[in-house]
């Protein structure tokens, strides 16, 4: 089976749980990067990251590549900006032909998934969602204990 590990990762976490589910499935990943990302962190963070959300923003992405026809399984991972998917997420998904496929999502916060989940699943019309999970801090919190939860979590996508 061929699964392809599509993410986006600002501080690290989402990357961690890429990297534990590509050792544990040999997949291919897929890190997907804005052209322009600018570093930012406290304050001017959440506020770019909210209003990047609100406006809808779909920041356009370095060159990747992915043939979503040749995957038997995609795995869609996103931090949690103001209870929705990450822009680039969207930017990906709206450049992108994904349909009829079996995928799983992931996503990773701070504090709380908020409605990141369902909102990712309602762009995602017309495949089939095998499992979901929600990391919080794995790169930095208990990372030991988050491989185990990702372990776990893979198996029950895996069958």
């Amino acid at each position: 089976m061929k699964t392809a590990v599509v993410y986006y990762s600002y501080d690290g976490n989402c990357a961690f749980v890429a990297e534990q589910i590509k050792v544990q499935l040999n997949a291919d990943v897929v890190r997907l990067k804005p052209v322009k990302e600018k570093r930012r962190s406290g304050f001017a963070k959440i506020f770019f990251g909210v209003l990047q959300v609100v406006t809808k923003k779909e920041p356009e992405l370095k060159p990747y590549s992915l043939d979503p026809a040749a995957c038997d399984l995609i795995i869609l991972g996103t931090p949690v900006w103001a209870g929705s998917p990450a822009p680039a997420i969207r930017s990906f998904l709206s450049n992108t032909n994904i349909s009829g496929k079996k995928l799983a999502l992931f996503v990773c916060h701070a504090g709380g998934k908020g409605e990141a989940i369902d909102k990712l699943k309602s762009l995602l019309t017309g495949n089939t969602i095998v499992s979901e999970i929600d990391f919080l801090n794995p790169a930095k919190e208990n990372p030991e204990e988050q491989k185990k939860k990702i372990e776990d979590w893979v198996k029950t996508i895996n069958g």
